[in-house]
């Protein structure tokens, strides 16, 4: 009789644990998904505003 609640108390224990770091984590994923970056670094002196590629292709594909 009590191997089967010393079993039952680490089932239990074991699946609260369990729920508490799914609950932890999607916290952190909602953070994660809330962050908001800083806006990219300045360009370079000199540098065009737009250095894709599309922006250097010739005008024969129009």
């Amino acid at each position: 009789m009590e191997t089967v609640v010393l079993v039952a108390a680490i089932i239990l224990a074991t699946g609260i644990g369990m729920r508490m770091i799914h609950l932890l984590n999607a916290r952190h994923d909602a953070r994660i998904a809330a962050h908001h970056y800083s806006d990219p670094l300045p360009r370079l002196p000199g540098r065009p505003d737009d250095t894709s590629r599309r922006a250097h292709r010739g005008h024969a594909d129009r």
